[in-house]
């Protein structure tokens, strides 16, 4: 006996969200259950990076249920879960307490292969039925307890020193101002960094970084029919030419950080000056001769800090365990009837690269997500992408204007399907995701930025970047 199966019927009734896990591989998977009247079938979408595990979120009441998925047009039960003969067969079950704050154990022995996993963080996130329509239920928290958390995530930033990024061993890519430009942004390409910092043998010091909006803004004048700039320029001149005599991109500051500096101060170089990353130098002189690039420090490292320290005393921290989507942080796409928010920059695949380059520059962003035409995410165009065009000198022979961005992402690809997602690329989460699990997805190496797709569809609804967790936590 299902008893909850008349449970969506009932006014006010409280629906947990819960992860339905199929790990086992299909062409096409589905779930369907007591919840849907065994009635519809919900479409389940593989997770990034693991093709042969499928998953969708769905939210039940409280109470007793029984579920099945369709794959391949084939009726399955997952025999590593609680299953029973039910009226459809072999069915597996799930019992959801009807305590609201009661948030479900799950067993060493049913983690393992788990078909079902219950997001504890997403638990938070309550939908209640009101007059048939459904109305998100923000979670509560003080401003005082907002207000502790910035300030204890602070003190520590302010207590720790740029030193504890330092790697035990690792590589750092310097290149010599008197390098051509063109050389210089194969040698990015090659080496699969987003920028690098320039050394000036003359001077005997560092005196800027060369970045991947560096060479967007190049190519962005060679693309100008009223500009003086040639192909062989790009060739033959010097970074340091370009600095000298032809670019103004380089009249920015040098800004750097020294290994005893603290975190806090560090994270605000970051975010005031609009970098993605601070070089870390040393110099024994007191005149700062002979200085040493030690590290590349980024805000990814600083939160990485943040999440080993308050893992296991998370408790002491109340924001992270509020979803996403209930605090302000990050960009999102503007509901019906909202004209304060800014609009989120998205593009189509068939859209031109200058357009693309265009709007990297104007829109002051990292990336754009590519979506299809329901605005379900395919890829994302970062601004490091365009070190693409340095190889074999591809910014030679093609018009930016008639390249698409499916196109520019196929540079240096050996295969490439535009509607399947490349998992190192597309860092994904839900809008009920907690602070604390988006946070340490953040703190991954090569990771500046996570979309917000909607469950299923995958359909954009936002991005949240690590400048706008500092953002937030360093106001």
């Amino acid at each position: 006996m299902d008893s909850a199966r008349d449970a969506g019927g009932v006014v006010g009734t409280v629906l947990i969200p819960m992860r339905f896990v199929w790990p086992y591989g299909g062409r096409s998977v589905y779930l369907s259950g007591s919840f849907t009247r065994w009635s519809e079938l919900l479409q389940m979408s593989p997770v990034e990076g693991c093709p042969t595990v499928f998953q969708v979120i769905h939210s039940l009441a409280p109470g007793y249920h029984q579920y099945k998925f369709f794959v391949d047009g084939e009726w399955r039960h997952d025999e590593h879960q609680p299953y029973i003969p039910g009226e459809y067969g072999m069915v597996n079950t799930v019992l959801l307490a009807t305590d609201p704050n009661f948030v479900p154990v799950l067993t060493p022995d049913i983690v393992s292969g788990s078909n079902m996993d219950v997001d504890n963080e997403a638990f938070r996130r309550m939908v209640r039925l009101t007059d048939g329509s459904l109305s998100d239920v923000l979670p509560r928290i003080s401003d005082v307890d907002v207000q502790t958390s910035r300030q204890r995530i602070s003190a520590f930033l302010s207590m720790r020193t740029a030193y504890e990024l330092l790697p035990e061993s690792g590589k750092v890519v310097t290149l010599d101002v008197d390098l051509p430009v063109k050389q210089a942004f194969h040698i990015l390409h090659e080496q699969g960094i987003p920028m690098a910092p320039l050394w000036d043998f003359c001077k005997g010091q560092f005196v800027g970084v060369l970045s991947a909006l560096d060479f967007i803004l190049i190519l962005r004048e060679l693309g100008n029919h009223g500009s003086n700039l040639t192909e062989e320029e790009l060739e033959t001149h010097t970074i340091s030419a370009w600095k000298e005599g032809k670019w103004t991109a380089f009249s920015r500051r040098f800004v750097h950080a020294g290994p005893y500096d603290n975190l806090k101060d560090v994270a605000v170089k970051i975010l005031q000056n609009e970098i993605s990353t601070v070089p870390i130098i040393h110099s024994t002189s007191e005149d700062g001769s002979f200085p040493q690039l030690l590290h590349l420090a980024s805000l990814s490292g600083v939160l990485k800090c943040i999440c080993r320290y308050f893992r296991n005393c998370s408790s002491s921290l109340p924001i992270l365990q509020l979803p996403i989507y209930a605090i302000p942080v990050g960009t999102w796409v503007p509901k019906i009837g909202e004209s304060n928010r800014q609009p989120l920059a998205m593009l189509r695949p068939s859209a031109s690269l200058t357009s693309a380059l265009n709007l990297l520059v104007q829109a002051q962003v990292s990336s754009i997500p590519i979506v299809d035409d329901s605005d379900s995410l395919l890829d994302i165009y970062c601004r490091s992408d365009i070190t693409a065009l340095a190889k074999d000198r591809a910014y030679t022979h093609i018009n930016l204007d008639e390249m698409t961005v499916h196109q520019a992402l196929q540079l240096g690809q050996d295969a490439y399907n535009p509607y399947e997602l490349r998992s190192q690329r597309c860092q994904m989460c839900l809008r009920t995701d907690s602070l604390h699990k988006v946070m340490e997805r953040l703190a991954n190496p090569g990771v500046r930025r996570l979309v917000i797709v909607e469950a299923g569809s995958k359909r954009v609804e936002g991005i949240i970047s690590l400048s706008d967790i500092f953002k937030f936590f360093l106001g």
